[in-house]
């Protein structure tokens, strides 16, 4: 395991950063104003309006194996390679239109195109609907013939978990790997165990232990095991996955998830790196366009994934 902990004090955030977590404080201002789950929802759209249009990219609906889906398709990029995008909001919020232009930044500086899915959120559907639709859209994408080692999966926060536990049911289930995957603030642990939760409470602007535990019940389902590897890998045997690069904000609760995954990964045998960024709220690459923060990580997953794609 390679981690790149980032130990110098960060100097100040961008008033662009900044703006993310504003967004958050109003998230949580609004959560106990809201008359139903879709006002939340309609509320939360408002989410994608952090995040610069990154320009001369096209966005084509599509259904992905059953499954909701986008294409974000810069123009001249090679078509053969494809990011397969999963976007948070706690499972129960979010979209593929909260998070088309973040998705599209990363496919324009790869190259290729990016298929950014709009899964089952709970808690209509729990678990297992949203891995089971996630995995219902790589095998689409391996049956229209794109070969598995030019996929590579990135998901942000509930989507950065599916990022790893959609690979677990797709080895389980005997498909092939895609190439890489880079979850971003990624959520694990659906007991809210970590150290992180109490060391970063108050600094993270948006989630706490006890909101995170609200959030996995609504996901599970009241006959849900929170230790199921598929929802939890914590959990599960990390073996024969494939590269994993993970970036995270210091001051998010969600931390420890990052850094516990990547230590079971390491031990299992697998390539796993980590960034932290210190002093970084919770999905902070969603200010991609705008803040240098973002940017840059943005940038260094493109650096780490294009020659996994045969890109570089």
């Amino acid at each position: 395991m390679t981690t790149k902990m980032e130990q110098k004090v960060p100097g100040k955030p961008s008033k662009q950063v900044e703006e993310v977590g504003n967004w958050w404080i109003k998230i949580v201002a609004a959560s106990t104003k809201h008359e139903s789950l879709d006002a939340a929802r309609d509320f939360g759209e408002n989410w994608a309006s952090l995040t610069a249009e990154p320009g001369v990219v096209d966005y084509i609906e599509t259904n992905a194996g059953g499954v909701p889906a986008m294409w974000a398709v810069p123009k001249g990029c090679i078509e053969d390679r494809v990011i397969l995008c999963l976007h948070g909001g706690g499972f129960f919020s979010g979209s593929m239109y909260t998070h088309r232009k973040l998705f599209a930044h990363f496919a324009k500086a790869i190259g290729c195109r990016a298929l950014i899915l709009h899964y089952r959120r709970s808690p209509e559907h729990v678990h297992p609907a949203q891995v089971n639709d996630t995995l219902a859209a790589y095998r689409w994408l391996l049956d229209q013939g794109i070969q598995s080692n030019h996929i590579a999966f990135t998901g942000d926060s509930a989507g950065g978990g599916l990022s790893i536990t959609t690979l677990l049911l797709a080895r389980d289930k005997g498909l092939p790997m895609p190439a890489a995957t880079m979850p971003i603030s990624a959520w694990f642990d659906m007991e809210a165990t970590g150290m992180s939760m109490e060391s970063n409470n108050g600094k993270d602007l948006l989630l706490n232990r006890e909101w995170v535990k609200s959030l996995a019940d609504m996901f599970l389902g009241e006959n849900g095991n929170p230790r199921d590897p598929y929802a939890n890998p914590l959990y599960a045997d990390l073996k024969s996955l494939p590269p994993v690069y993970m970036h995270v904000g210091g001051d998010e609760v969600l931390l420890d998830d990052s850094l516990r995954l990547a230590e079971r990964a390491r031990k299992a045998g697998v390539d796993v790196s980590i960034d932290i960024f210190p002093g970084m709220q919770h999905t902070f690459q969603m200010a991609a366009g705008r803040a240098p923060e973002s940017d840059d990580s943005i940038s260094r997953f493109v650096e780490w994934v294009k020659p996994k794609l045969g890109l570089a």
